[in-house]
């Protein structure tokens, strides 16, 4: 397994949903950072188990804890280790069904990849729950960012086929936290909370869209031709399970445009040169342009559904069939609107120091 991420900014991600806890540990970040637990625990909160009436059963505390790297109140330059330790644990029913891949899940190919080694208790390294050392670290590369001005938000824009309205930065700023779904639109919030509240109960499940915006962007950003601003970001995004297409700014839909349509004309206010449309989603050539980055991720529905679905039984090698039962969401997106925040985040940092942007110790 490949558990990193980053080259300046480098994060390792550990842990397993069933196992003793989940962590991240964060190398590279600068000394002189002002941050403490409570800074960190704000941004995990939003992503929690049990935070929204729409999620998991699962009711975990997600109580944040440092063993290194923190001192008085700043980051020291070591790594830092914060870890959430797993308490609501019932793994009963993925020992039912051990034997029997969900449809639409990692049970089967890390089962083969790892000659049925891997803990399969929850989805092991394959479960949602790793994420929240995502966020974690997420919020250290927010705190980074900001001491350059660079802001981040992420909101919903779809869930179930229910497209929410575009809305201005002030109004996804204001509402994407007011509702259980995190969308800016609170008409289309209602509609998405309710097609899931109707998905649940006719034991299914739906999937949607996220958009992560980055504000500030200087321009430069960005290590052609392989690390690719665009192309280390869609890698980071596709690290969040779940997640199966990632586009920026007009995206697919550049396709079908002619280049009159697509191409962003140069222009310049207050001294400084800009885009008058932002096709390109901030990024040109792999370098951000100075406009904000847009990026779209596309989320799978829930795998783990109480419809009965064929499977295999690896055992036996015979034909079954499986209904999940336990607790799982019956859509993930707005859970994980705060991942996609704290990815674009991570990855952004990770460029601004390779670019001198941020300094080695923060005075």
């Amino acid at each position: 397994m490949d558990n990193s991420l980053g080259k300046f900014f480098t994060i390792t991600s550990f842990g397993e949903s069933h196992g003793d806890c989940i962590g991240i540990v964060i190398d590279g970040c600068p000394a002189g950072l002002a941050i403490s637990v409570d800074d960190i625990q704000r941004e995990a909160d939003k992503r929690k188990s049990g935070a929204r009436a729409l999620t998991t059963a699962r009711r975990e505390d997600d109580k944040i804890e440092f063993f290194s790297g923190i001192f008085n109140g700043h980051t020291t330059g070591a790594p830092i280790c914060l870890i959430i330790w797993n308490k609501n644990i019932d793994s009963s029913e993925y020992d039912r069904m051990k034997d029997l891949p969900r449809p639409g899940h990692a049970d089967f190919t890390a089962m083969m990849k790892y000659g049925r080694f891997n803990d399969f208790r929850g989805g092991g390294r394959f479960s949602g729950r790793i994420t929240a050392g995502f966020v974690m670290a997420g919020a250290v590369a927010r705190k980074l960012l900001s001491l350059v001005g660079i802001e981040v938000l992420a909101h919903t824009v779809e869930i179930g086929g229910i497209a929410a309205r575009p809305k201005s930065l002030d109004e996804i700023r204001k509402n994407t936290g007011q509702n259980e779904v995190n969308c800016a639109d609170p008409v289309a919030a209602g509609k998405m909370a309710r097609a899931i509240e109707q998905a649940g109960q006719e034991g299914d499940s739906l999937g949607g869209i996220i958009e992560g915006i980055a504000l500030n962007v200087p321009v430069g950003l960005g290590e052609p031709v392989f690390d690719t601003l665009e192309g280390d970001l869609a890698k980071a995004f596709f690290a969040i399970p779940a997640v199966k297409g990632v586009e920026f700014g007009s995206g697919f839909g550049a396709a079908r445009k002619k280049g009159s349509q697509n191409n962003d004309p140069f222009a310049i206010k207050a001294g400084k040169i800009i885009t008058l449309t932002n096709n390109a989603g901030g990024i040109m050539g792999g370098i951000s342009n100075g406009m904000p980055i847009v990026a779209r991720v596309a989320v799978k529905p829930t795998p783990s559904i109480a419809k009965s679905q064929p499977t295999v039984n690896i055992k036996t090698m015979k034909i079954a069939s499986l209904a999940v039962r336990g607790r799982h969401d019956a859509c993930i997106v707005p859970r994980a609107v705060a991942v996609v925040e704290s990815i674009l985040a991570i990855t952004l940092c990770d460029f601004a120091l390779r670019a001198g942007l941020l300094p080695r110790v923060i005075k």
